[in-house]
């Protein structure tokens, strides 16, 4: 549960990615035109916690890249109908900008008129997949308007990143995510649309011992790390990340609209136990064949 009251964090930030990763790809970092990324920055100050990193889109970028990680995957998402073709637009500038250092994924507002024809020209453009989030979007991923979303991904081979776990939840959110997002439908969604590559962020937080079963039975269905192996956020039930499918599950951190250091995550990754391909997986494998990232 998102609240104004979460910690702020003053942990010690690493020079670069911890020497035991031979390459890292980051699969979950945002960005936004300035004005959106200022209006998003206020909401976490006002209902949820401290983003530490504040810096423009291209400036994170590069901070990143300067800090030894190999490849980012750039989200984004609509917060209303009409705003699609002008992200899509900004997210393949950026991309541009960076070339076979970073993947961009397009993003629709699901329900808006010509969906598909907005992602094909974001496709047409370069970018690599479609960004939807159900608590900030309120789409109930079942609903027929999604329908046009998951067969142009389908018919274009493109994978999705939805956010449909149930957490981190907030009272400001204009729906309840612990309604319109349930494992049960997810699985409803890949069991009707055979082949679709879909991750769902944070390992599922709110249902992760549903998505760990889940995963054993979908081979086209993968989980990212962001958020959830930080000990930052409560969350209920966890799943020591030895007892995942490490095939499916994929490193990210939500780079830059975290509380604490940009390699937190990574430095609790190289503590876990998991072995040297486990590993080799999750901080790069997964995520080059899930986005088709080129070696």
């Amino acid at each position: 549960m998102l609240k104004p009251d979460l910690p702020v964090c003053n942990d010690v930030e690493g020079a670069a990615v911890p020497p035991c990763f031979s390459r890292v790809i980051d699969t979950h970092v945002h960005i936004f035109p300035q004005l959106i990324f200022k209006a998003v920055r206020q909401w976490f100050d006002t209902y949820g916690w401290d983003i530490r990193y504040r810096m423009p889109s291209r400036d994170l970028v590069r901070f990143l890249l300067d800090r030894g990680l190999d490849h980012l995957v750039l989200l984004q998402y609509a917060h209303k109908p009409g705003m699609a073709d002008f992200l899509n637009d900004y997210m393949a500038l950026i991309c541009s900008e960076f070339p076979g250092r970073v993947t961009g994924l397009a993003t629709i507002c699901p329900g808006e008129k010509d969906a598909r024809a907005i992602l094909e020209r974001a496709f047409q453009k370069g970018l690599k997949g479609v960004k939807l989030h159900a608590h900030v979007q309120c789409f109930d991923m079942t609903d027929p308007a999604l329908e046009e979303i998951y067969r142009t991904c389908l018919d274009h081979g493109m994978p999705l990143n939805m956010h449909v776990g149930t957490e981190p939840k907030s009272e400001h959110y204009k729906c309840d995510p612990y309604e319109i997002c349930r494992v049960d439908k997810v699985e409803d969604v890949l069991n009707r649309f055979p082949g679709l590559c879909l991750c769902v962020p944070h390992l599922g937080m709110g249902e992760t011992r549903e998505y760990a079963r889940l995963i054993e039975r979908f081979d086209t269905l993968y989980l990212d790390t962001a958020m959830a192996l930080t000990d930052y956020l409560p969350i209920s039930h966890p799943v020591p990340l030895n007892q995942y499918r490490a095939d499916r599950i994929m490193f990210g951190t939500d780079f830059p609209n975290i509380p604490y250091a940009w390699d937190r995550e990574l430095k609790l990754l190289a503590k876990s136990g998991l072995s040297a391909e486990q590993l080799e997986m999750i901080t790069q494998g997964n995520a080059r064949r899930f986005f088709n990232i080129d070696a």
